[in-house]
C-alpha cells in the first residue's frame, strides 16, 4: 500500500508536458484509472511532517518542453510563392515601424523578417539540380555550397549567403557570381587575356577623357558622369579609363608603370577586371628591365645585388646539371617558384620587384647562393675537380666562375684572378672586364675589353 501511495503522487506530480490533449483532471482521472485500487481519499495522504510536498502547476513544470520547437521558425515556410513572401515582408516591415523602439516585441517582429528574406532568397535560387561544371565567355565555373563564408557577387554586386544558395567560382580568373546570374554575365575571362597577351601597360595611368568612352563605362557599357548621375564615374590607375560602381569596387593594387618607372610601390585604386589581370600577372617574368628603364640600376642598390646574384647562379647552373648528386638533391628546385632565375638575368616579374623593395629576394637569393657554392667548393669532389687555377699567376686556390674575385674570358672561359695583368702567349686573344676609367680589375659596372698579344 506505501508503495501505491507513492506512486498516485508521483504520477500526480510528473505530468507528460507534452501530451497536449490532456489537461490537468484528464491527467488526474487517467491516474485513478490505472490505479483503481486507490481511493479519493487515500489519493493524497498526509505527508508525515519532515517529507517534502510535491507541488505541481501547470506552469511551473511546464519548463518550456509544452513549445512545439520541432515546428518550423514562424514566418518562415507561411507563403507558398515570392509574391506572398513579399508582401508578408512588406507588413513585417510596416509592423516593425509601428512597434516602440527596443521592444521585445520588435525584436521578434526583426526575427521574423530575417526568416521571411531568407526563405525569399532561397525561393530565387533555382534548387533543380545543376551541373558541377559551366563553360562560358571563356569561363571554368564550377559550382559550390554549403559555405558559411560571405563571398560578393561580382555580377549583381550583393552577398552570397554560401549556406542557402548555389554560386559559382572561376578557376581561371576567381570570377564568383550566383547561379542565377550565370547567364547574365558579359565579362569574358580574364586568363585568356593573360594567356594571348602577357603584357603590361607601361604607361602611367594613360587618361583619355570620358569623351573617348561616349560617356560609358568602359567595360559594361552603362552610362557614367562625374556628378554621380545616373551612375558615378571611377578611374582605374592602370589604365586609365572610367567605369561604373558595378565594374569600380576601389579596389588597391600595385601598378607596374609607377614601378619600373619611379620605383613607386603605392597601391592605387583600380577595377575590377584590373585587378584580377593584375593578379595573375604578377608572378609572371614579362619585365625587360634593361630595355625598359636602364637608369633603374644606378639608382636602387638592391637590383645591382640582385643581377649579380643571379648570373653567378647561372654560373653554378651547368655544375647541376653535370653533377649527379646535385640532380639527385634536386637543388635547382629551390628556385622552383621563379624558374626564370635559372634561365637568364634579365627577366623581372612584378613580384620579384616587390619583393626586392621589402628586401626578402636579396635574403633568399642570398641563402640560395649559398647553398649551391657550399655542395660545388666544399660538399661533391666532382664539382670541386670543375674547378680553374689561374693561368696567368699559377698561384692561389683553385678558382670558380662565380667567385667576386675572379674574371671570366667571355670566348675560351678561362678563370683567372681579377686583378692580374694578363701577360698571354703569343697570338692568343682574352678577353677581360676592364674598369670604368680604363684600368683593369673593376665592379659589377664592368665593361669587356680585348687584349691581344703583341
Amino acid at each position: 500500500m506505501e508503495y501505491d501511495e507513492k506512486l498516485a503522487r508521483f504520477r500526480q506530480a510528473h505530468l507528460n508536458p507534452f501530451n497536449k490533449e490532456l489537461g490537468p483532471r484528464q491527467h488526474e482521472q487517467r491516474a485513478s484509472k490505472e490505479a483503481p485500487e486507490v481511493t479519493s481519499e487515500e489519493a493524497l495522504p498526509e505527508l508525515p511532517p519532515g517529507e517534502p510536498e510535491f507541488c505541481c502547476t501547470e506552469r511551473v513544470m511546464d519548463l518550456g518542453l509544452s513549445e512545439d520547437h520541432f515546428s518550423r521558425p514562424v514566418g518562415l515556410f507561411l507563403a507558398s510563392d515570392i509574391e506572398q513572401l513579399r508582401q508578408a515582408i512588406e507588413e513585417c516591415k510596416q509592423t516593425i515601424l509601428e512597434l516602440p523602439e527596443q521592444s521585445e516585441k520588435q525584436k521578434d517582429a526583426v526575427v521574423r523578417l530575417i526568416h521571411l528574406r531568407l526563405k525569399l532568397q532561397e525561393l530565387k535560387d533555382p534548387n533543380e539540380d545543376e551541373p558541377n561544371i559551366r563553360v562560358l565567355l571563356e569561363h571554368r565555373f564550377y559550382k559550390e555550397k554549403g559555405k558559411s563564408v560571405k563571398q560578393t557577387c561580382d555580377k549583381c554586386n550583393t552577398i552570397i549567403w554560401g549556406l542557402l544558395q548555389t554560386w559559382y567560382t572561376c578557376t581561371g580568373c576567381y570570377y564568383r557570381c550566383h547561379s542565377k546570374c550565370l547567364n547574365l554575365i558579359s565579362k569574358p575571362c580574364v586568363r585568356s587575356k593573360v594567356s594571348h597577351q602577357a603584357e603590361y601597360e607601361l604607361n602611367i595611368c594613360p587618361e583619355t577623357g570620358l569623351d573617348s568612352q561616349d560617356y560609358r563605362c568602359a567595360e559594361c557599357r552603362a552610362p557614367i558622369s562625374l556628378r554621380g548621375v545616373p551612375s558615378e564615374a571611377r578611374q582605374c590607375d592602370y589604365t586609365g579609363q572610367y567605369y561604373c560602381t558595378h565594374c569600380h569596387w576601389n579596389d588597391l593594387a600595385v601598378i607596374p608603370a609607377r614601378v619600373v618607372h619611379n620605383w613607386d610601390f603605392e597601391p592605387r585604386k583600380v577595377s575590377r577586371c584590373s585587378m584580377r589581370y593584375l593578379a595573375l600577372m604578377a608572378s609572371r617574368p614579362v619585365l625587360r628591365l634593361r630595355e625598359i628603364n636602364p637608369l633603374l640600376f644606378n639608382y636602387v642598390e638592391e637590383l645591382v645585388e640582385i643581377r649579380k646574384l643571379r648570373q653567378d647562379i647561372l654560373l653554378m647552373k651547368p655544375y647541376f646539371i653535370t653533377c649527379r648528386e646535385a640532380m639527385e638533391a634536386r637543388l635547382l628546385l629551390q628556385l622552383q617558384d621563379r624558374q626564370h632565375f635559372v634561365e637568364n638575368d634579365e627577366m623581372y616579374s612584378v613580384q620579384d620587384l616587390l619583393d626586392a623593395h621589402t628586401g626578402r629576394l636579396s635574403c633568399s637569393l642570398t641563402e640560395t647562393h649559398t647553398l649551391f657554392a657550399k655542395h660545388i667548393k666544399l660538399d661533391c669532389e666532382r664539382c670541386q675537380a670543375k674547378g680553374f687555377v689561374c693561368e696567368l699567376c699559377r698561384e692561389g686556390d683553385v678558382l670558380f666562375p662565380f667567385d667576386s674575385h675572379t674574371s671570366v674570358c667571355t670566348d675560351c672561359s678561362a678563370v683567372f684572378h681579377r686583378f692580374v695583368w694578363p701577360d698571354p702567349p703569343l697570338g692568343q686573344v682574352c678577353v677581360f672586364p676592364v674598369g670604368r676609367e680604363g684600368r683593369r680589375g673593376g665592379g659589377r659596372g664592368d665593361i669587356w675589353g680585348s687584349v691581344f698579344a703583341a
